[in-house]
């Protein structure tokens, strides 16, 4: 798969790449990239994605923070899971463990999650890990229970039949095939904004096709029964929220009720004419509102504990 996000453009080279350990063994790909003792940032990407949907945030905050990207369990280099297999309980065991293998004792960093990310988040809420770590969280167009009702990724009225049918969407085994001017427009349809770039279309399609057939269908099974109302509760660190205003696949709805019942909540970002793909349609708006969190809750500079960067 390619690694361009916007055309022309690469990603930078990480500083370094690790394996980290979950809980149950599963092997999970994590990449590092800038100075070693700046600001630390850590990025779990959403459903059907990889660690390069966030290079335009990489490429930004780069040249004066620590950037800590993974691939979720089944996705990009991470391998199929294992005995854990695909939950929410999983995701946080991930999240723990990369957290562990990539921030010493006591370190604390801004934590970004987009999607299903975000859900990692809020699955992790109540763990000593996150805890330990986390000075501030971002959640990206997530939501945190009620998907399949509230998805209006099928034009259909609200009620049991749409959900039913977007419950079967989710879970759908047929293979997505080749990126081609069909499957761009139905991905764009489904995940982004009307007017979205034609390249930032491009690149999420080519991300999303790249997905393993059997961890697209193992989440999506997840997500049709996702209930996480409990760890958005649970989470008592500065979360900001950011949605996009025509996010089919987790609706603003699903964010104002994360952004009410959040603890610590430090309000919602509307993005007006954006989609799911929040990152990557508005890459200035998320790289911005990480670089405020990095500033108001994490130390800088020389007075960071060193990282580990020790293969679990």
């Amino acid at each position: 798969m390619s690694r361009l996000l916007h055309r022309g453009t690469l990603p930078p080279v990480p500083a370094a790449e690790l394996t980290a350990r979950s809980a149950d063994g599963a092997r999970i790909h994590v990449e590092l990239h800038g100075p070693e003792d700046a600001p630390a940032v850590v990025l779990a990407h959403g459903w059907t994605c990889n660690t390069r949907f966030w290079d335009a945030q990489i490429r930004d905050l780069v040249a004066d923070h620590r950037v800590i990207a993974y691939d979720q369990r089944g996705h990009g280099l991470s391998p199929e899971p294992g005995p854990g297999g695909y939950s929410t309980n999983a995701l946080a065991d991930d999240l723990e463990a990369v957290l562990a293998a990539t921030l010493a004792p006591g370190r604390k960093a801004v934590v970004a999650g987009h999607s299903m990310g975000g859900m990692t988040v809020m699955a992790a809420a109540s763990r000593p890990g996150l805890r330990e770590h986390a000075a501030a969280v971002l959640l990206c167009s997530t939501g945190s229970a009620r998907l399949t009702a509230e998805a209006l990724v099928l034009p259909l009225r609200a009620g049991v039949l749409r959900t039913r049918l977007t419950t079967a969407v989710l879970g759908a085994k047929a293979p997505l095939g080749p990126v081609n001017p069909v499957s761009r427009k139905i991905l764009k349809y489904a995940t982004m904004g009307r007017g979205s770039a034609p390249d930032r279309v491009d690149a999420c399609a080519r991300i999303v096709h790249a997905c393993p057939r059997r961890a697209r269908v193992g989440w999506g099974h997840v997500l049709a029964e996702l209930d996480l109302v409990a760890g958005v509760r649970a989470l008592r660190v500065p979360t900001a929220v950011i949605a996009g205003t025509d996010d089919r696949l987790t609706p603003p709805v699903l964010a104002r009720a994360i952004a009410d019942a959040l603890p610590v909540g430090l309000g919602l970002t509307e993005l007006t004419g954006m989609g799911h793909m929040t990152p990557v349609e508005a890459p200035e708006a998320v790289s911005a509102k990480i670089r405020e969190l990095v500033t108001r809750y994490v130390a800088t500079g020389a007075s960071a504990t060193a990282e580990k960067e020790d293969v679990a």
